[in-house]
């Protein structure tokens, strides 16, 4: 019985602990399912609006800028002679290594000389038998001298010696003449190399039969050193630069005025190389043709390029970058600054209150990584360079100073290490007077 009582007291407690512990999971449900306010910063208090997104920028500095043409060139030895058989005959030797520096005058085949050998001693024989036939008619005509004075013999006689005299003479100049060819015929046998320069492959092999029925062509050697760079611009490009000029717009660097491309060694030349370098020495403007191509419209230029070590090898396809006017006010953007289309070409630009906008601007050409703006920018605006991905509409935006090296925008919206707030200072050439106007 009092077990009973014991068990029927304990039973009102451990209901009122289950209800208790019901109602402590119902209010720990209802808090969490509920929401921040609306607008609320994460962490932050309700009703705070986010950070604006902060993007990387650069602020406009004009300032002077080469106008670059680049256009397509093909390297060309600036000397080539091709090496020929003078001589017919068996080649014999091979005096020289494929691929190597020659000089002028040194042996390269050796052809056989047998016969041209033959022929310089019969044309010496002559000569001798052609000198004693003039001593003999000199003789003769110093004895009829004295005797014609003396009506001793017809004067016929004595003309008829004098004139066996000079016609030995002939013989002799002639016989000498004979002498010299069959000279030069014999030094043909050792064919020479006749400019100084890089040898190639040898055309032909020992024991071929060379210079029969015509000068077969051995070997050729090309002067590497220095080299010339042949290449064209449109006419089209040359008359808009020339007004952009005339206009006030830019100012010449240079200048004849036939081409817009001024005199030569007068103009700032640079190669481009395949894969985009730039080759390290610069080269010289020679001429600008006078006559334009009918078939292409365009004017042909060749530059000469010094090639000490042998990089710039002929045929070879390069850009070649030639700086003919300036711009005292222009605008240099990173490329990836820069949003390029069908319709036109556009920059995001940051306004003062952190709102963003799209700008139509007008560019040249690009150098290293870079565009010059020709129109559309004014000086102290700032272009957005970096932090695209974070724009949100029409939501402002943080500007920081974007840097090329590492452009990672810090959390802090702090400026990053080596940041620059506008475009690098050193003057560049870049734009193209194809877009001059």
């Amino acid at each position: 019985m009092a077990r009973w009582n014991t068990f029927s007291a304990r039973r009102p407690a451990q209901r009122v602990g289950r209800a208790l512990g019901l109602g402590l999971t119902l209010l720990a449900l209802a808090g969490c399912g509920q929401k921040p306010a609306a607008g609320s910063a994460p962490g932050g208090p309700p009703g705070a609006a986010p950070p604006p997104a902060q993007v990387g920028v650069v602020t406009v500095a004009p300032r002077a800028v080469g106008l670059a043409t680049e256009l397509p060139g093909r390297l060309e030895a600036s000397r080539v002679a091709q090496v020929r058989a003078r001589a017919a005959g068996i080649l014999l030797q091979r005096l020289f290594k494929e691929g190597s520096d020659v000089k002028a005058g040194q042996p390269l085949f050796k052809i056989d000389s047998a016969p041209y050998l033959a022929s310089a001693a019969s044309a010496r024989a002559a000569q001798a038998r052609a000198e004693a036939n003039l001593t003999q008619a000199g003789a003769q005509a110093e004895r009829y001298k004295p005797l014609v004075e003396a009506n001793a013999i017809s004067k016929q006689e004595y003309l008829v010696a004098v004139a066996a005299q000079k016609t030995a003479e002939a013989d002799v100049a002639s016989a000498k003449a004979l002498v010299q060819t069959a000279q030069i015929n014999l030094s043909y046998a050792s064919v020479t190399s006749p400019i100084s320069g890089r040898i190639g492959r040898a055309l032909v092999t020992e024991g071929a039969l060379v210079g029969q029925g015509e000068a077969t062509q051995l070997a050729v050697v090309q002067q590497i050193n220095p080299m010339y760079v042949n290449f064209t611009q449109s006419t089209t490009e040359v008359l808009r630069l020339r007004k952009a000029v005339e206009g006030g717009r830019f100012k010449r660097v240079g200048g004849d005025g036939a081409s817009g491309a001024a005199g030569a060694g007068s103009l700032p030349v640079r190669v481009v190389l395949e894969d985009g370098s730039v080759y390290p020495l610069a080269a010289k403007l020679l001429f600008t043709d006078l006559t334009v191509d009918p078939s292409s419209g365009q004017i042909t230029l060749r530059a000469e390029v010094p090639n000490p070590n042998g990089l710039l090898l002929p045929g070879m396809y390069v850009r070649v970058r030639l700086e003919q006017a300036q711009a005292d006010a222009g605008i240099v953007l990173p490329q990836q600054a820069v949003t390029r289309g069908s319709t036109g070409d556009t920059v995001m630009v940051v306004a003062p209150d952190g709102k963003v906008a799209p700008r139509p601007v007008k560019l040249g050409s690009s150098l290293d990584g870079q565009w010059v703006v020709l129109d559309g920018l004014k000086a102290g605006e700032q272009v957005m360079v970096d932090g695209f991905q974070k724009l949100r509409g029409n939501a402002p935006v943080q500007p920081v100073p974007w840097s090329a090296v590492g452009s990672a925008m810090p959390a802090s919206g702090g400026r990053p290490a080596g940041a620059a707030a506008s475009v690098a200072a050193p003057p560049v050439s870049a734009a193209s007077p194809a877009s001059a106007n």
